[in-house]
């Protein structure tokens, strides 16, 4: 004799999770992602281990990103462009020079203070040295250091080799100065630590010979 189920075991049963829209989904799977690879290294997470923290199947996961691989490229280039986005917006804030160089330094602290985790994956990843992951990086470094050396070659007289060398420094300036206060837990205030980046490049870069400026019409 079959015995039914009692109404107990009826209501523990887990409903069916609502379909998501497919943008919806994958930034969900994105999320997930982002902390097993954090946690756990690239090589150290499994798609299963990605499916089982955004609840949903592994058939799931895989109709939406069809590798580990694509998934972590995926993940990559969506905080690349986020931190690109704030970073020449902070650039084409103002006119003003000055105030462009504490704007940028501003926002790649505020950028590691938002998502800790983005930034780890992006700037200390296990995967850092795969040619694909690198050439992204490359391409983000280089973007935001033309875009620093723009502003420097149109304000002094340095040609455009120097000015890019220039625009290099500020960059890795800013994002080994951010790492480092990441790494000291907020022991340092963020507006107070931003500002000393900022005062030590723009004090680099005010001296610098100016371009003279031409008389107005």
């Amino acid at each position: 004799m079959t015995l039914d189920a009692s109404p107990g075991e009826h209501n523990t049963r887990r409903a069916p999770l609502p379909r998501l829209p497919r943008d919806e989904r994958r930034a969900q799977l994105l999320a997930s992602a982002l902390e097993v690879f954090v946690h756990n290294g690239y090589h150290g997470a499994a798609m299963d281990e990605i499916a089982e923290a955004a609840k949903v199947s592994k058939p799931v996961l895989y109709q939406h990103f069809p590798s580990k691989r694509e998934l972590y490229l995926a993940l990559l280039d969506s905080h690349l462009a986020s931190l690109t986005t704030m970073l020449l917006a902070a650039l084409n804030s103002t006119s003003d020079n000055k105030l462009r160089v504490q704007a940028t330094m501003k926002a790649y602290f505020h950028f590691m203070a938002k998502d800790d985790q983005a930034f780890r994956l992006v700037f200390e990843s296990d995967l850092v040295n795969d040619p694909d992951v690198a050439a992204r990086l490359e391409k983000f470094n280089s973007d935001y250091a033309d875009a620093i050396a723009g502003v420097i070659a149109e304000d002094t007289k340095l040609a455009h080799l120097e000015a890019t060398l220039l625009g290099r420094a500020l960059a890795g300036m800013a994002q080994v100065s951010a790492r480092y206060w990441l790494e000291a837990n907020g022991d340092l205030d963020i507006e107070v630590a931003s500002e000393l980046v900022y005062r030590l490049a723009w004090r680099g870069i005010s001296r610098f010979p100016k371009e003279p400026q031409l008389p107005s019409a």
